[in-house]
């Protein structure tokens, strides 16, 4: 067959990229387009959707162009996404009505504070495995159909459209034809029963969101539609859906119970797979689900840490003391330590495992001696601290201590971080030779839905290590970690 490449949209939180991959794993094309982010008011963050679209649209192009290929070449299209970002568009005119809210965007914690102390807790817990909060997609539905004129009318006369951007990504790539999400983007929504794989109604009257807005929810690796003709030039079947957590731990291939992915982005997100019945968190994580293949449906711990590699952009773009982002582990590395500074990154509030959405940024231990590379060298550190609350977490919910952590993402590249990660954790940090796992997770959903894989064996051998940082065993962690904390409850303590 000719037609046996892959192409993978991996639609981002900053940008839209493609990356075209052959049937061997090895990614032969890639594009990339950073889009503009929108901060109308404090903790509001916005994304402008159709300049998502066509930033992705771009891209593909780019990619097909860039490998020499034409459109008809490529086997079938893989999608990813940033998750949670809600997007509220009119049917027929297929236009947003509002700009799209981003996960990070906090203007519903007081929407989710009322369900919580209406105690609605448990019930959202048991049906959906998530933790009430503004990161997940219905209080931005809600929060649209009530704040944007005539949009609740329109909602209930089934004229409008709710989705995450992978469904906002098919509809326009279908020429409007399809209206779909799968099963791992449904179960981030607050509105999705993972027990029961069905939309909640229950939910939904809580919420006040018509069900008529809702995709069918397929599963994570099924043809779920085709490219009009006039998008890419040929109809090439999509088949293969993951918000990109999920689609790096499919990457990863950690496909079995205990197996262990960080994913260091915008945020950080770990996954721990747990196998295929849900089991709720007793230490503040969320169940999801991972992925879905045929009628198998496999579930994770996650545990979400708001601001990761988006610490990097601040220290270039908000205090300025870096020009890019790839000069701040040379800067960091110029210290051996932060001399007692340590930063907390709570500029979207706090993720798991304390889910506070009203905590704020904190730089303690500054002294007269702290200088720019004290505070990058701490920027980094942050990232693993919060990695490091959340894998005990998980420790603690599957009564198991974890020897190995798989790592993918941006700021992989920084060998400085994931050392002090593997130090920090007393485990062995693995960064694989592709580090794009969630377009490859993608990539080989889609792939194993067309035939181009006849199952996950034969994709296992295709992961391969590119080099394991071990831990120091003379380095103090229970210290370092002590201290950590005592910056995180100060945090905590202060509220603006």
């Amino acid at each position: 067959m000719t037609n046996q490449y892959l192409l993978a949209l991996d639609q981002g939180t900053t940008s839209s990229r493609a990356i075209i991959f052959n049937p061997e794993g090895q990614m032969v094309a890639v594009a990339q387009k950073e889009f503009k982010q929108h901060y109308p008011q404090s903790g509001w963050v916005e994304h402008d959707a159709q300049e998502i679209w066509s930033s992705q649209l771009s891209v593909a192009t780019e990619a097909i162009a860039k490998a020499g290929l034409k459109a008809a070449a490529i086997a079938t299209i893989g999608i990813t996404n940033q998750r949670e970002t809600t997007v509220v568009w009119d049917r027929k005119t297929g236009h947003p009505v509002y700009p799209a809210i981003v996960w990070q965007d906090r203007r519903t914690a007081e929407y989710c504070d009322e369900l919580r102390d209406k105690g609605y807790g448990d019930l959202i817990r048991k049906k959906t495995g998530l933790i009430i909060d503004a990161y997940f997609s219905a209080s931005k539905i809600n929060w649209i159909l009530r704040h944007v004129p005539g949009a609740r009318k329109k909602a209930e006369n089934g004229e409008l459209a709710f989705g995450t951007i992978d469904s906002w990504l098919v509809w326009n790539l279908t020429g409007g034809r399809e209206h779909v999400t799968d099963v791992t983007n449904a179960s981030r929504t607050m509105l999705y029963n993972i027990n029961t794989l069905r939309w909640d109604d229950e939910l939904l009257e809580l919420m006040d969101i018509p069900r008529t807005m809702l995709p069918e929810v397929k599963s994570s690796s099924e043809i779920v539609g085709e490219t009009a003709a006039n998008i890419l030039a040929a109809k090439i079947p999509i088949a293969g859906i993951a918000g990109d957590q999920h689609a790096a731990l499919f990457g990863q291939l950690c496909t079995r119970p205990g197996m262990v992915k960080n994913t260091y982005g915008t945020g950080c997100f770990m996954l721990m797979h747990i196998g295929d019945k849900p089991v709720l968190s007793k230490n503040n994580l969320v169940t999801t689900i991972a992925w879905q293949i045929g009628d198998v449906v496999n579930y994770a711990f996650e545990g979400s840490v708001f601001i990761g590699g988006a610490i990097v952009q601040w220290l270039r773009d908000g205090l300025g003391i870096i020009r890019s982002s790839d000069e701040v582990e040379a800067l960091a590395a110029r210290v051996p330590d932060t001399a007692g500074v340590f930063l907390v990154p709570a500029f979207s509030g706090l993720g798991a495992p304390h889910w506070d959405p009203y905590a704020r940024g904190t730089l303690v231990g500054l002294t007269r001696g702290s200088n720019a590379s004290h505070i990058a060298r701490a920027a980094l550190e942050s990232i693993a601290f919060q990695t490091v609350d959340i894998l005990r977490a998980m420790e603690a919910d599957a009564a198991t201590t974890i020897r190995e952590l798989r790592v993918d993402g941006g700021a992989t590249v920084n060998n400085l971080l994931l050392q002090f990660q593997a130090d920090i954790l007393g485990a062995r940090v693995v960064r694989p030779e592709i580090t794009e796992t969630t377009a490859l997770g993608a990539a080989y959903l889609a792939g194993l839905a067309v035939g181009i894989w006849k199952n996950i064996d034969a994709i296992q051998n295709q992961w391969q290590i590119n080099r394991a940082f071990e831990p120091n065993p003379q380095y103090d962690a229970d210290g370092s970690i002590r201290r950590w904390r005592h910056a995180v409850e100060t945090t905590k303590s202060y509220k603006p």
